[in-house]
């Protein structure tokens, strides 16, 4: 637990959900539910420009003051719906998303380059991890990767 009814993920799932990313050091990153800035701190490792956005406001005041503290800068860090993405800084390299999707949001396949990478558990109760590669600009490759249990990503800010 972190605290405001949300977790952490396994050290397990951070690390697949990294690999499937398939990280280069510059590689421009957004990330979808910040939470504790662990998947942020391990992006920002791999060298990864880091885009990060938490939804839940008392996390992002914690976190936004924390992870500076420990010496990991995200270029951006917003509170704000992860459903939307991070438009005005688009297109990304790859997204990842760290809370369980109902549906895979399409305005973030549309914030991501060609060869881009978006990573999100798909699923009510149990999510099925979907890699979604966008080939050409109309065209996608999905893959999934077997069950996991996150927390729900939701609309909206609180």
């Amino acid at each position: 637990p972190i605290g405001c009814n949300q977790t952490i993920s396994q050290p397990f799932t951070v690390a697949f959900q990294t690999q499937l990313l398939g990280i280069k050091k510059g590689h421009k990153v957004l990330e979808i539910g910040t939470g504790s800035g662990y998947q942020a701190a391990i992006l920002c490792e791999l060298g990864a420009d880091v885009y990060t956005i938490e939804r839940i406001k008392d996390l992002f005041r914690k976190t936004s003051s924390f992870l500076p503290s420990i010496n990991y800068r995200p270029k951006k860090f917003i509170y704000g719906d992860g459903f939307n993405g991070m438009q005005d800084h688009s297109p990304f390299d790859g997204i990842i998303v760290t809370a369980g999707s109902p549906v895979i949001p399409k305005k973030l396949v549309m914030q991501l380059t060609v060869g881009g990478r978006l990573i999100i558990p798909v699923g009510k109760d149990v999510q099925v991890m979907t890699k979604i590669i966008r080939i050409s600009e109309n065209e996608l490759k999905k893959e999934t990767y077997g069950n996991f249990r996150f927390v729900p990503m939701l609309k909206n800010k609180n």
